[in-house]
Protein backbone atom coordinates (compact mmCIF):
# COMPACT_ATOMS: atom_id res chain seq x y z
CA UNK A 1 0.00 0.00 0.00
CA UNK A 2 1.50 3.41 -0.96
CA UNK A 3 2.29 5.81 1.86
CA UNK A 4 0.54 9.16 2.20
CA UNK A 5 3.79 10.80 1.12
CA UNK A 6 3.75 8.77 -2.10
CA UNK A 7 0.06 9.41 -2.72
CA UNK A 8 0.49 13.16 -2.33
CA UNK A 9 3.59 13.16 -4.55
CA UNK A 10 1.98 11.18 -7.38
CA UNK A 11 -0.80 13.78 -7.75
CA UNK A 12 1.34 16.85 -7.21
CA UNK A 13 1.30 17.93 -10.86
CA UNK A 14 -2.48 17.65 -10.92
CA UNK A 15 -2.63 19.64 -7.67
CA UNK A 16 -0.59 22.48 -9.18
CA UNK A 17 -2.91 22.52 -12.21
CA UNK A 18 -5.93 22.64 -9.88
CA UNK A 19 -4.47 25.61 -8.03
CA UNK A 20 -3.56 27.43 -11.24
CA UNK A 21 -7.09 26.96 -12.53
CA UNK A 22 -8.73 28.58 -9.49
CA UNK A 23 -6.16 31.42 -9.39
CA UNK A 24 -7.08 32.28 -12.99
CA UNK A 25 -10.73 32.85 -12.04
CA UNK A 26 -11.09 36.32 -10.41
CA UNK A 27 -12.92 36.47 -7.09
CA UNK A 28 -12.11 39.96 -5.86
CA UNK A 29 -13.85 41.19 -2.75
CA UNK A 30 -14.80 43.94 -3.26
CA UNK A 31 -16.71 43.81 -5.57
CA UNK A 32 -17.70 40.45 -4.09
CA UNK A 33 -19.19 38.63 -7.08
CA UNK A 34 -17.82 35.23 -6.05
CA UNK A 35 -20.39 32.70 -7.29
CA UNK A 36 -18.57 32.19 -10.64
CA UNK A 37 -15.40 31.15 -8.79
CA UNK A 38 -17.38 28.75 -6.60
CA UNK A 39 -18.93 27.21 -9.71
CA UNK A 40 -15.52 26.53 -11.25
CA UNK A 41 -14.10 25.21 -7.97
CA UNK A 42 -17.10 22.87 -7.62
CA UNK A 43 -16.47 21.53 -11.13
CA UNK A 44 -12.84 20.82 -10.35
CA UNK A 45 -13.68 19.15 -7.03
CA UNK A 46 -16.28 16.99 -8.75
CA UNK A 47 -13.65 15.91 -11.26
CA UNK A 48 -11.53 14.81 -8.28
CA UNK A 49 -14.33 12.46 -7.27
CA UNK A 50 -15.95 14.51 -4.50
CA UNK A 51 -19.67 15.11 -3.98
CA UNK A 52 -19.91 18.88 -3.71
CA UNK A 53 -22.69 20.73 -1.93
CA UNK A 54 -23.29 24.26 -3.22
CA UNK A 55 -24.89 26.51 -0.61
CA UNK A 56 -25.94 29.82 -2.14
CA UNK A 57 -26.46 32.55 0.44
CA UNK A 58 -29.76 34.42 -0.16
CA UNK A 59 -29.29 37.60 -2.18
CA UNK A 60 -30.74 39.93 0.44
CA UNK A 61 -28.26 38.67 3.04
CA UNK A 62 -25.37 38.92 0.60
CA UNK A 63 -26.28 42.52 -0.32
CA UNK A 64 -26.62 43.46 3.34
CA UNK A 65 -22.98 42.41 3.79
CA UNK A 66 -21.78 44.53 0.88
CA UNK A 67 -21.28 41.71 -1.62
CA UNK A 68 -22.98 40.59 -4.84
CA UNK A 69 -22.99 36.77 -4.85
CA UNK A 70 -21.78 34.11 -2.42
CA UNK A 71 -21.98 30.36 -2.87
CA UNK A 72 -20.18 28.37 -0.17
CA UNK A 73 -19.00 24.85 -0.94
CA UNK A 74 -19.06 21.86 1.40
CA UNK A 75 -17.49 18.46 0.73
CA UNK A 76 -17.98 15.61 3.22
CA UNK A 77 -16.27 12.23 3.33
CA UNK A 78 -17.11 9.79 6.10
CA UNK A 79 -14.45 7.21 6.92
CA UNK A 80 -16.24 5.78 9.97
CA UNK A 81 -17.64 6.70 13.36
CA UNK A 82 -15.58 9.42 14.97
CA UNK A 83 -14.96 13.18 15.07
CA UNK A 84 -16.00 15.53 12.30
CA UNK A 85 -13.01 17.61 11.25
CA UNK A 86 -13.62 20.68 9.09
CA UNK A 87 -10.98 22.23 6.84
CA UNK A 88 -11.78 25.85 5.99
CA UNK A 89 -10.23 28.06 3.30
CA UNK A 90 -11.62 31.14 1.59
CA UNK A 91 -11.80 31.83 -2.13
CA UNK A 92 -12.52 35.55 -2.04
CA UNK A 93 -9.44 37.74 -2.35
CA UNK A 94 -8.47 41.40 -2.15
CA UNK A 95 -8.24 43.21 -5.52
CA UNK A 96 -4.79 43.04 -7.16
CA UNK A 97 -3.81 46.70 -6.79
CA UNK A 98 -0.78 48.21 -8.50
CA UNK A 99 2.84 47.19 -8.90
CA UNK A 100 2.56 43.67 -10.33
CA UNK A 101 5.28 42.35 -12.62
CA UNK A 102 3.37 39.09 -13.12
CA UNK A 103 -0.20 38.72 -14.36
CA UNK A 104 -2.28 38.59 -11.13
CA UNK A 105 -4.55 36.02 -12.81
CA UNK A 106 -1.85 34.22 -14.77
CA UNK A 107 -0.72 31.59 -12.23
CA UNK A 108 2.75 31.97 -13.75
CA UNK A 109 5.43 29.67 -12.32
CA UNK A 110 8.96 31.10 -11.98
CA UNK A 111 11.78 29.30 -10.17
CA UNK A 112 9.34 27.04 -8.35
CA UNK A 113 7.02 29.85 -7.21
CA UNK A 114 3.49 30.35 -8.53
CA UNK A 115 2.37 33.98 -8.78
CA UNK A 116 -1.18 35.29 -8.65
CA UNK A 117 -3.74 37.01 -6.47
CA UNK A 118 -5.02 34.55 -3.89
CA UNK A 119 -2.37 31.92 -4.60
CA UNK A 120 -1.24 32.11 -0.95
CA UNK A 121 -4.29 33.65 0.77
CA UNK A 122 -6.01 31.30 0.57
CA UNK A 123 -6.80 29.56 -2.70
CA UNK A 124 -3.69 27.50 -2.01
CA UNK A 125 -5.53 25.69 0.75
CA UNK A 126 -8.41 24.75 -1.52
CA UNK A 127 -5.69 22.62 -3.12
CA UNK A 128 -3.98 21.62 0.15
CA UNK A 129 -7.12 20.34 1.80
CA UNK A 130 -8.73 18.77 -1.27
CA UNK A 131 -5.64 16.78 -2.21
CA UNK A 132 -4.92 15.78 1.41
CA UNK A 133 -8.43 14.34 1.57
CA UNK A 134 -8.00 12.69 -1.83
CA UNK A 135 -4.81 11.01 -0.59
CA UNK A 136 -6.56 9.73 2.54
CA UNK A 137 -9.40 8.30 0.47
CA UNK A 138 -7.00 6.50 -1.86
CA UNK A 139 -4.88 5.17 1.01
CA UNK A 140 -7.75 2.95 2.09
CA UNK A 141 -6.59 2.90 5.72
CA UNK A 142 -9.40 2.24 8.26
CA UNK A 143 -10.15 5.55 9.97
CA UNK A 144 -12.73 6.77 12.45
CA UNK A 145 -14.29 10.08 11.59
CA UNK A 146 -15.45 12.46 8.86
CA UNK A 147 -13.53 15.13 6.99
CA UNK A 148 -15.36 18.16 5.63
CA UNK A 149 -14.08 20.86 3.30
CA UNK A 150 -15.59 24.28 3.99
CA UNK A 151 -14.69 26.47 1.00
CA UNK A 152 -16.18 29.86 1.68
CA UNK A 153 -16.28 33.29 0.06
CA UNK A 154 -16.46 36.25 2.40
CA UNK A 155 -13.37 36.23 4.62
CA UNK A 156 -12.30 39.60 3.24
CA UNK A 157 -15.67 41.00 4.40
CA UNK A 158 -15.65 39.37 7.85
CA UNK A 159 -16.76 35.77 7.35
CA UNK A 160 -20.32 36.27 8.58
CA UNK A 161 -21.87 34.73 5.46
CA UNK A 162 -19.09 32.21 4.93
CA UNK A 163 -18.28 29.87 7.81
CA UNK A 164 -20.42 31.97 10.15
CA UNK A 165 -23.45 31.28 7.96
CA UNK A 166 -22.67 27.56 7.48
CA UNK A 167 -22.47 27.07 11.23
CA UNK A 168 -25.49 29.24 12.08
CA UNK A 169 -27.64 27.38 9.55
CA UNK A 170 -26.62 24.01 10.99
CA UNK A 171 -25.18 22.94 7.63
CA UNK A 172 -22.12 21.71 9.48
CA UNK A 173 -21.46 20.78 13.10
CA UNK A 174 -17.76 19.90 13.31
CA UNK A 175 -15.90 18.76 16.40
CA UNK A 176 -12.53 20.16 15.29
CA UNK A 177 -11.36 22.51 12.56
CA UNK A 178 -8.25 23.57 10.69
CA UNK A 179 -8.20 26.92 8.90
CA UNK A 180 -5.98 28.31 6.17
CA UNK A 181 -2.53 29.38 7.30
CA UNK A 182 1.16 29.09 6.47
CA UNK A 183 3.20 25.91 6.51
CA UNK A 184 5.97 27.10 8.82
CA UNK A 185 3.77 27.85 11.79
CA UNK A 186 0.69 26.55 13.57
CA UNK A 187 -1.50 29.44 14.67
CA UNK A 188 -3.54 29.01 17.84
CA UNK A 189 -4.30 32.67 18.59
CA UNK A 190 -4.79 35.88 16.67
CA UNK A 191 -5.99 39.42 17.05
CA UNK A 192 -9.54 40.59 16.98
CA UNK A 193 -10.65 43.57 14.94
CA UNK A 194 -13.07 46.44 15.43
CA UNK A 195 -14.11 48.68 12.53
CA UNK A 196 -15.90 51.92 13.36
CA UNK A 197 -17.31 54.49 10.96
CA UNK A 198 -17.27 58.05 12.24
CA UNK A 199 -19.52 60.65 10.63
CA UNK A 200 -18.95 64.34 11.37
CA UNK A 201 -21.70 66.72 10.29
CA UNK A 202 -21.06 70.46 10.18
CA UNK A 203 -22.47 73.30 8.08
CA UNK A 204 -21.25 74.42 4.68
CA UNK A 205 -20.14 77.97 3.95
CA UNK A 206 -18.29 79.91 1.29
CA UNK A 207 -14.51 79.61 1.61
CA UNK A 208 -14.33 83.41 1.68
CA UNK A 209 -16.26 83.39 4.99
CA UNK A 210 -15.42 80.06 6.68
CA UNK A 211 -16.45 81.37 10.10
CA UNK A 212 -20.08 81.35 8.99
CA UNK A 213 -20.03 77.57 8.69
CA UNK A 214 -19.03 74.60 10.83
CA UNK A 215 -16.00 72.90 9.30
CA UNK A 216 -16.58 69.15 9.49
CA UNK A 217 -13.03 68.43 8.36
CA UNK A 218 -11.56 70.55 11.15
CA UNK A 219 -13.57 68.57 13.69
CA UNK A 220 -12.64 65.25 12.05
CA UNK A 221 -8.98 66.24 12.04
CA UNK A 222 -9.14 67.01 15.76
CA UNK A 223 -10.71 63.61 16.43
CA UNK A 224 -8.11 61.83 14.30
CA UNK A 225 -5.28 63.64 16.08
CA UNK A 226 -6.60 62.11 19.30
CA UNK A 227 -6.68 58.69 17.67
CA UNK A 228 -3.06 58.98 16.55
CA UNK A 229 -1.97 60.02 20.05
CA UNK A 230 -3.89 57.01 21.38
CA UNK A 231 -2.06 54.80 18.89
CA UNK A 232 1.27 55.75 20.44
CA UNK A 233 -0.05 54.74 23.87
CA UNK A 234 -1.04 51.28 22.66
CA UNK A 235 2.59 50.21 22.30
CA UNK A 236 2.70 49.83 26.09
CA UNK A 237 0.20 46.95 25.85
CA UNK A 238 1.93 43.75 24.71
CA UNK A 239 0.32 40.34 24.32
CA UNK A 240 1.71 37.38 26.22
CA UNK A 241 1.19 35.29 23.06
CA UNK A 242 4.29 34.94 20.90
CA UNK A 243 3.92 36.62 17.51
CA UNK A 244 1.05 38.96 18.42
CA UNK A 245 2.76 42.11 19.72
CA UNK A 246 0.73 45.21 20.61
CA UNK A 247 -2.75 46.47 19.65
CA UNK A 248 -2.94 48.78 16.64
CA UNK A 249 -5.28 51.45 15.33
CA UNK A 250 -5.39 52.86 11.80
CA UNK A 251 -7.60 55.38 10.03
CA UNK A 252 -7.84 53.68 6.67
CA UNK A 253 -10.60 55.46 4.77
CA UNK A 254 -11.83 59.06 4.62
CA UNK A 255 -14.24 60.89 2.34
CA UNK A 256 -16.24 64.11 2.22
CA UNK A 257 -16.30 67.69 1.09
CA UNK A 258 -18.26 69.52 -1.60
CA UNK A 259 -15.74 71.59 -3.54
CA UNK A 260 -12.38 73.29 -3.05
CA UNK A 261 -14.03 76.62 -2.27
CA UNK A 262 -16.65 75.31 0.16
CA UNK A 263 -16.33 74.59 3.88
CA UNK A 264 -17.02 70.85 4.13
CA UNK A 265 -20.32 70.02 5.81
CA UNK A 266 -19.82 66.27 6.13
CA UNK A 267 -16.79 64.02 6.63
CA UNK A 268 -16.79 60.29 7.24
CA UNK A 269 -13.84 58.11 8.10
CA UNK A 270 -13.33 54.52 9.13
CA UNK A 271 -10.86 53.19 11.63
CA UNK A 272 -9.45 49.73 12.21
CA UNK A 273 -8.60 48.75 15.80
CA UNK A 274 -6.71 45.47 16.19
CA UNK A 275 -7.24 43.82 19.59
CA UNK A 276 -4.80 41.42 21.23
CA UNK A 277 -6.28 38.23 22.74
CA UNK A 278 -6.06 39.64 26.27
CA UNK A 279 -8.33 42.59 25.44
CA UNK A 280 -12.09 42.74 25.94
CA UNK A 281 -13.79 43.88 22.71
CA UNK A 282 -16.61 45.64 24.57
CA UNK A 283 -14.14 47.59 26.67
CA UNK A 284 -12.07 48.51 23.61
CA UNK A 285 -15.08 49.90 21.78
CA UNK A 286 -16.16 51.87 24.85
CA UNK A 287 -12.65 53.26 25.17
CA UNK A 288 -12.62 54.50 21.58
CA UNK A 289 -16.09 55.96 21.74
CA UNK A 290 -15.20 57.83 24.93
CA UNK A 291 -12.00 59.15 23.35
CA UNK A 292 -13.80 60.50 20.29
CA UNK A 293 -16.77 61.75 22.30
CA UNK A 294 -14.47 63.75 24.54
CA UNK A 295 -12.97 65.52 21.54
CA UNK A 296 -16.39 66.12 19.98
CA UNK A 297 -17.49 68.05 23.09
CA UNK A 298 -15.02 70.77 22.13
CA UNK A 299 -17.05 71.31 18.92
CA UNK A 300 -20.65 71.69 20.15
CA UNK A 301 -21.97 72.97 16.81
CA UNK A 302 -20.91 69.80 15.01
CA UNK A 303 -22.69 66.46 15.24
CA UNK A 304 -20.55 63.34 15.57
CA UNK A 305 -22.00 59.84 15.11
CA UNK A 306 -20.10 56.58 15.51
CA UNK A 307 -21.31 53.33 13.96
CA UNK A 308 -19.85 49.86 14.39
CA UNK A 309 -19.11 48.21 11.03
CA UNK A 310 -17.34 45.04 12.17
CA UNK A 311 -16.48 43.30 15.39
CA UNK A 312 -14.26 40.23 15.09
CA UNK A 313 -13.32 38.74 18.43
CA UNK A 314 -9.74 37.60 19.10
CA UNK A 315 -8.93 33.91 18.72
CA UNK A 316 -7.62 32.04 21.74
CA UNK A 317 -6.77 28.37 21.98
CA UNK A 318 -9.42 26.05 23.41
CA UNK A 319 -8.08 23.24 25.64
CA UNK A 320 -9.80 20.58 23.53
CA UNK A 321 -7.66 21.59 20.56
CA UNK A 322 -4.27 20.98 22.20
CA UNK A 323 -3.86 17.47 20.83
CA UNK A 324 -4.60 18.68 17.29
CA UNK A 325 -2.00 21.43 17.73
CA UNK A 326 0.61 18.99 19.03
CA UNK A 327 -0.01 16.53 16.18
CA UNK A 328 0.23 19.26 13.54
CA UNK A 329 3.46 20.64 15.00
CA UNK A 330 5.05 17.19 15.16
CA UNK A 331 4.23 16.24 11.56
CA UNK A 332 5.08 19.71 10.24
CA UNK A 333 8.47 19.68 11.99
CA UNK A 334 9.31 16.32 10.46
CA UNK A 335 8.10 17.08 6.94
CA UNK A 336 9.21 20.73 6.69
CA UNK A 337 12.65 19.83 8.03
CA UNK A 338 12.77 22.54 10.69
CA UNK A 339 11.05 23.24 14.02
CA UNK A 340 7.43 24.27 13.53
CA UNK A 341 5.85 25.73 16.66
CA UNK A 342 2.46 27.04 17.71
CA UNK A 343 1.98 30.77 18.23
CA UNK A 344 -0.08 33.78 17.29
CA UNK A 345 -0.40 36.23 14.42
CA UNK A 346 -1.40 39.92 14.51
CA UNK A 347 -4.29 39.63 12.06
CA UNK A 348 -7.77 38.12 12.21
CA UNK A 349 -9.36 35.28 10.25
CA UNK A 350 -12.50 33.21 9.82
CA UNK A 351 -11.23 30.92 12.60
CA UNK A 352 -13.06 33.08 15.10
CA UNK A 353 -16.44 31.83 13.84
CA UNK A 354 -15.55 28.26 14.77
CA UNK A 355 -14.05 29.25 18.12
CA UNK A 356 -17.15 31.28 19.02
CA UNK A 357 -19.19 28.08 18.57
CA UNK A 358 -16.84 26.23 20.94
CA UNK A 359 -15.11 24.37 18.09
CA UNK A 360 -11.33 24.06 18.62
CA UNK A 361 -9.50 25.41 15.58
CA UNK A 362 -5.91 26.03 14.54
CA UNK A 363 -4.54 27.60 11.38
CA UNK A 364 -2.28 25.55 9.14
CA UNK A 365 -1.84 25.37 5.39
CA UNK A 366 0.44 25.98 2.42
CA UNK A 367 2.67 29.01 2.38
CA UNK A 368 6.09 30.35 3.32
CA UNK A 369 7.32 31.51 6.71
CA UNK A 370 5.37 34.76 6.77
CA UNK A 371 2.75 36.86 5.02
CA UNK A 372 5.57 39.20 3.96
CA UNK A 373 7.44 36.42 2.18
CA UNK A 374 4.20 35.45 0.42
CA UNK A 375 3.52 39.06 -0.62
CA UNK A 376 0.07 38.49 0.83
CA UNK A 377 -2.33 41.34 -0.03
CA UNK A 378 0.51 42.94 -2.03
CA UNK A 379 1.73 42.89 -5.61
CA UNK A 380 3.29 39.64 -6.84
CA UNK A 381 1.60 37.40 -4.28
CA UNK A 382 3.30 34.03 -4.52
CA UNK A 383 3.49 30.46 -3.24
CA UNK A 384 6.47 28.13 -3.26
CA UNK A 385 5.06 24.97 -4.80
CA UNK A 386 7.25 22.64 -2.76
CA UNK A 387 5.58 24.12 0.34
CA UNK A 388 2.19 23.22 -1.16
CA UNK A 389 3.21 19.57 -1.48
CA UNK A 390 4.73 19.42 2.00
CA UNK A 391 1.76 21.13 3.67
CA UNK A 392 -0.60 18.70 1.94
CA UNK A 393 1.33 15.78 3.38
CA UNK A 394 1.29 17.38 6.85
CA UNK A 395 -2.49 17.83 6.73
CA UNK A 396 -3.06 14.28 5.46
CA UNK A 397 -0.84 12.76 8.16
CA UNK A 398 -2.50 14.87 10.85
CA UNK A 399 -6.00 13.89 9.80
CA UNK A 400 -5.02 10.23 9.69
CA UNK A 401 -3.63 10.36 13.24
CA UNK A 402 -6.63 12.29 14.61
CA UNK A 403 -9.00 9.67 13.17
CA UNK A 404 -7.13 6.54 14.30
Amino acid sequence: MPSLNELVAERFEAQCCFLADIVRVPSNNPAGDCAPHAKRAAQLLTELGFAVEEHAVPENIVRAHGMKTVTNLVVRHRFGNGPIIALNAHGDVVPPGEGWTHDPYGAEIVDGWMYGRGVAVSKSDFATYAFALAALKKAGVPLKGTVELHLTYDEEAGGEIGPGWLLAQGISKPDLAIGAGFSYGVVTAHNGCLHLEVEVKGRSAHAARPSTGVDALEVATDIMSGIYAYRQMLSARVSRVSGIGSPQVTVGLIKGGINTNVVPDRITFRLDRRMIPEENPVAVESELRALMGGTAKHHPEARVEVRRVLLAKPLTELPAGKRMTDVLCRHATRIMGEPVKAGGVPLYTDARHYAEQGIPIVLYGAGPHSIEEANAHRANERLKLSDLRKATEVVAETLAELMQ
